[in-house]
């Protein structure tokens, strides 16, 4: 048993003990926001909102900036995924989950290409290519920043991106040796899935004639 328990938590002997309890803060906010997200709840942002700014804070300094701007991304994109999500379309009904129109797909591409040359820039200018993980952040931070925009606008397409994200990202924070954060998107993918499903037969059902 101790063995598997220093595999796992060996890499957090270094930090200090707050940075330890405000990742698992952090980590509890996330859990909840992409479960109030999967269950269609405007909870989802203010869970989200005290997690990122957690996150935000520990990154900067890890040093870790692409996560760093996918956590300030996703403050920002929350602050309007709340003003979407409450607004209402007509008196009685607020804004649907629909899917994406073909602008935007358009829209998603331009995103993601245009934060990959954003991050690319950004570890260019701080010399921040020390690494095989710096390549794969930028990925990931191009596929989270489409994914919440797509949150934001409530369609159901932004839990495809999600899924590819956290995948890529448990084994990625792995590495890193941020254990819980690497379990926390663990669990963030199987809840995309059932969150994808839900989704889906939530737009089936707004679909169904009245």
């Amino acid at each position: 048993m101790q063995p598997i328990f220093d595999f796992f938590f060996d890499q957090y002997s270094g930090y200090p003990t707050l940075f330890i309890i405000l990742e698992i803060i952090a980590v509890i906010f996330g859990f909840l926001s992409v479960w109030y997200s999967k269950q269609n709840n405007i909870l989802v942002y203010p869970t989200g909102i005290i997690s990122t700014v957690i996150f935000v804070y520990l990154l900067w300094q890890w040093q870790l900036l692409g996560d760093m701007m996918i956590n300030a991304y996703y403050f920002s994109m929350s602050i309007y995924g709340w003003y979407i999500w409450t607004r209402k379309i007509d008196p009685d009904h607020f804004t649907p989950i629909t899917s994406t129109t073909r602008r935007e797909q358009f829209q998603s591409v331009f995103i993601f290409i245009g934060t990959l040359l954003f991050v690319f820039s950004v570890y260019e200018y701080f010399e921040k290519w020390n690494n095989w993980t710096a390549y794969v952040d930028t990925i990931t931070t191009a596929i989270f920043f489409v994914g919440m925009w797509l949150m934001a606008k409530r369609k159901i397409e932004n839990w495809i991106y999600w899924i590819i994200g956290d995948i890529i990202s448990v084994p990625l924070y792995f590495y890193k040796g941020l254990i819980f954060t690497s379990l926390q998107y663990l669990v963030f993918t199987i809840i995309a899935i059932y969150g994808y499903k839900a989704w889906k037969k939530h737009l089936r059902n707004d679909l169904r004639p009245a």
